[in-house]
């Protein structure tokens, strides 16, 4: 079948799962969950076909890699989002005119939800299981590094939503070829919203040829900035953390700023830490000098302290003071995570106030920007854009709003 057929049976079967009750939703998700733990070979063999196709020092290996650990991840996952209050069919406004006529705003499904992302086979789940409970259709188009294990996911999502009467084809995979990709960017009538997670040059390619209207879920280019007064052993457990927890994510740390009076210091007891991960250092020529012995050292170029490395690779900086600091990241900030440490309140206060970006923090590790961390439950993506949806873009965002307009014979 081609994509244009695929999508359209998608869009038809999206009034289908508007119709579909609230424990019917419920139970499909809670079955869905335990399913997937007791299909993990299923999906573990599949798996195992798209990491063996992997060259060994890919970092998008381990967004790709599958295992029990992250399978039963996922499946708490989809249960924690069965939980979650329906978003769709909440009054937002509600009054009467003086003509008579009431006037009553209401919280809606977007419609069909189409989604373009890289490697990550949980998504998949993810995407299916947020749209489902929010009773969007969705378009799935995966790469094709994930392509058996996106085939063996959406069988067992289908699987389970027939046998709760809710219609199979409101989730669909599309093929992993390139030209279902033109079929998804043109599709305006049956597609309501396009959403790309993944690389930076993914989203822009996505921003500038879909004509699907797009949400972004943006690359991640996330700073720590350590301040003169941090408690230093605060700072190193945060630095550490935000880098090397998972490197492999958007919200991890790319970029280590510092002040040029904690550095010394601060650099000096570092250099251990890293060392035990093989962090590779990226240094401008003062960081350089105060890291000299550092095993896995280099020295910087401009375009280091634009890059979203997805790796144990980060790039180091010395500042003089917050101003360039704030400079620094005004410049290259892709808008997605933010963090400064610091004892002083107000140089705290001010780095909130004029960082511009979806999440900003003042002493604790950017890696908590997730929907599940921030108790909103799996997310499509990290919006870095100020329409719709910024931040963790998860269940609460997949609505819109409809005006319901009652009278009784009025005429304008």
């Amino acid at each position: 079948m081609n994509t244009e057929k695929l999508i359209i049976k998608t869009y038809n079967a999206a009034t289908h799962l508007r119709k579909a009750s609230d424990r019917q939703i419920k139970t499909a998700l809670q079955q869905l969950a335990a399913s997937l733990e007791a299909n993990s070979g299923v999906l573990l063999r599949a798996n195992k076909k798209d990491v063996a196709k992997q060259e060994a020092d890919n970092p998008r290996t381990d967004r790709l890699l599958l295992n029990e650990q992250r399978i039963k991840a996922i499946a708490n996952s989809i249960r924690n989002i069965s939980k979650l209050p329906d978003p769709s069919g909440d009054t937002l406004t509600e009054r009467t005119l003086p003509n008579g006529l009431q006037l009553k705003k209401i919280t809606v499904p977007l419609g069909v939800v189409g989604a373009i992302y890289e490697s990550r086979p949980n998504v998949t789940f993810d995407i299916a299981a947020l749209c489902i409970r929010s009773r969007n259709a969705a378009v799935l188009k995966g790469s094709s590094e994930a392509e058996h294990t996106n085939q063996a996911a959406i069988r067992l999502i289908k699987k389970i939503l027939q046998q709760n009467d809710i219609h199979p084809d409101c989730i669909t995979l599309l093929p992993s070829d390139r030209e279902s990709v033109k079929e998804l960017f043109t599709a305006t009538r049956y597609i309501d919203v396009l959403i790309p997670r993944g690389s930076d040059s993914l989203i822009r390619f996505v921003r500038d040829n879909s004509r699907v209207p797009v949400i972004e879920t943006g690359a991640g280019v996330c700073h720590v900035y350590v301040e003169k007064t941090a408690d230093l052993s605060m700072a190193l457990d945060i630095v550490v953390n935000a880098k090397v927890s998972r490197p492999s994510v958007c919200n991890a740390m790319d970029t280590l700023l510092v002040d040029a009076a904690a550095a010394p210091a601060f650099l000096q007891q570092l250099h251990p830490l890293f060392a035990q991960h093989s962090v590779e250092i990226f240094a401008e020529p003062q960081a350089y000098r105060l890291l000299k012995g550092y095993p896995h050292l280099q020295k910087a170029t401009a375009d280091d302290f634009g890059r979203e490395f997805l790796s144990l690779k980060c790039a180091v900086k010395v500042v003089k003071n917050i101003d360039e600091a704030l400079q620094h990241i005004q410049q290259y900030s892709t808008k997605h995570s933010e963090a400064i440490v610091s004892s002083s309140t107000g140089q705290c206060k001010r780095f909130v106030k004029e960082v511009d970006a979806a999440a900003v923090y003042t002493n604790a590790s950017t890696r908590f920007t997730d929907g599940e961390e921030f108790g909103l439950g799996a997310e499509i993506g990290i919006s870095t854009q100020k329409l719709h949806a910024r931040g963790p873009f998860a269940l609460e965002k997949l609505v819109t709003e409809k005006w319901i307009i009652t009278g009784n014979g009025q005429i304008r």
